[in-house]
């Protein structure tokens, strides 16, 4: 039976070495973000907002000018700690 992960985390490599984390829930949340406030604005040296849902009090900006790269890294929480 395949696993679903509970969380994916969204790695996004900026401009100038930076590296920012940020979690989303589904990765419908993580597309629907992407190709809604991303991608329409791919050029652009405005800041856009990324939303932290797992995090209280936080937020991001980044400009989608500056992304680079992202990478989707699906996480599975389970009772076997594998570390």
């Amino acid at each position: 039976m395949p696993r679903n992960p509970d969380e994916f985390a969204i790695h996004l490599l900026l401009e100038g070495g930076a590296r920012e984390e940020v979690r989303f829930l589904t990765l419908k949340d993580f597309q629907t973000w992407y190709s809604g406030v991303v991608v329409p604005k791919h050029d652009s040296q405005e800041f856009v907002n990324v939303p932290i849902k797992t995090i209280q009090g936080e937020y991001m900006v980044v400009r989608p000018a500056a992304i680079i790269a992202i990478r989707v890294e699906p996480i599975f929480n389970s009772s076997v700690d594998r570390f």
